[in-house]
This record gives C-alpha cells, structure tokens and sequence, in this order.
C-alpha cells in the first residue's frame, strides 16, 4: 500500500533531511536563538526540581532507545542474554526512566503555565515542543507498560521496530515490517518522526550544544591582581611559610 510506503520508507528520510538542513539553518542563521532560553530567573525553586529529573530521565530514555533500536538480537544472543531477559529488563527499566521523564516535563509545564513571567516568556515553539514531547512519552510509556501484558509479551519489537530502524542507515528501510508492528509502536515511531522534524525549530536545538567537555577540563584558577610585600601573585593556595 501507498501509505505504508509513505510512513515507513519516505518519511524517515524526509525527517532526517529537515533535521539535517533545519539543524545547519539554525546554527548559521539564528545563532543568538541556538540557546535553552533558561527562565530561571523568573522562577528557580520548580526548575531545580523539574529539570533535573526530566534531563536524567530523557537521558536514561535515549540509552533504551539506543539499546533497543541499534543493537541487533544477535548481540544480546551472544552474550547469553534470553529475548525474555532482555524484555523483562527494558520493561522495568524503560517504566522508571519514562515514568521519572514524565514527571519531570509535567511538573515544568505546570511552572511554565503557572508562573506569569513564566508563561510570557514561552513561545508558540515552546507550546509545540511540550506537546510533540509529552505525547511521545505517553505513547512510549504505554507501549513500555503494555509489553507487561499477553500483547506486548509476544511482540519483540527488536524483529520488527529496530530491524526497520537499522536499515533507514542503510537505505534499505523494509517498511513493510512495520506494517505488523503494532499500532502503538506504529504511533510511537510516528510521534518520533514528527519530534526530530520539529526540532530545529525549537529550543532542542541546545541538546547539540551540550558542554560536554566541561566534565573533563581542568579547574580554572583564579587569581588576584594583588600583590604581596615579597612581590609574589595571590593564589588560590594558602601562603607558604618562608625563612
């Protein structure tokens, strides 16, 4: 059929082209918007909060998705680990990390919408990226739930949901695979696409942007301008005793 073409074997190379272009559009032309636009100042005690259990939760989400989608059956099979194992962990796992995740969006979006200086601060981007966002959790989290169940017990998305995945890389997408997936993770995977099409678009643009290598370089030393009667620079040691 045309529509499991249209899904499944055009869709995704279409996400990715406005992902890629939208991406290097952004960063080219609007780098004073390539930010996080913190509001931190107009509201902190929720923030300190709501972000950090949304940002390990989404983190701990994208490990599952990375998990589950790149990695083929075989390698989990080599290391002796069962499809049921396997199932039981990412289960338990991906209910926590999407659970926490949820908790964490839920309580920001209700800061942004309680809180005045908030709420006119938020852009139609941001209203669009909450939505998306939450609606990929929820589908996720029940496609996560549900696997608990006879449906979800028979269903190994890694055959179906993740082979499709892999061969996108390869330019081989075999959407006719996710035509017997079931209509959750169809949804699940539609959702997904709609979020990386609008993610130039919005403040998620600052994920590619993450300061990661401010865990790795050295501590930054400050020093006054002060000088001792001996002519040496005050530091950040403690001064040493002389003769």
């Amino acid at each position: 059929m045309f529509s499991s073409v249209l899904f499944w074997d055009i869709a995704p190379y279409v996400t990715l082209t406005v992902l890629v272009l939208g991406t290097w559009w952004r960063y080219k032309y609007d780098k004073f918007g390539w930010t996080s636009r913190s509001s931190q100042v107009y509201e902190s005690r929720l923030l300190r909060i709501g972000s950090p259990i949304f940002h390990f939760g989404i983190l701990a989400v994208f490990a599952g998705h990375v998990m589950g989608l790149c990695i083929p059956p075989r390698v989990t099979h080599m290391l002796k680990v069962s499809d049921y194992a396997y199932h039981l962990q990412a289960v338990i796992a991906g209910s926590i990390a999407g659970a926490a995740t949820l908790a964490g969006i839920g309580l920001l979006i209700y800061r942004r919408f309680t809180r005045p200086a908030v709420s006119i601060a938020t852009s139609r981007s941001d209203k669009l990226m909450y939505v998306v966002l939450v609606l990929a959790i929820v589908v996720g989290l029940y496609c996560d739930l549900i696997g608990t169940g006879p449906h979800g017990g028979e269903f190994h998305y890694r055959y179906t949901v993740g082979l499709w995945f892999r061969r996108i890389w390869l330019l081989q997408p075999h959407g006719e695979v996710m035509v017997n997936a079931p209509l959750d993770y169809q949804l699940h995977a539609l959702i997904g696409m709609v979020l990386f099409t609008v993610w130039p678009f919005t403040r998620l643009v600052h994920v590619f942007s993450a300061p990661v290598v401010y865990l790795f370089r050295p501590y930054i030393v400050y020093r006054s301008r002060a000088a001792t009667a001996e002519g040496e620079m005050v530091g950040a040691a403690p001064p040493r005793r002389g003769w």
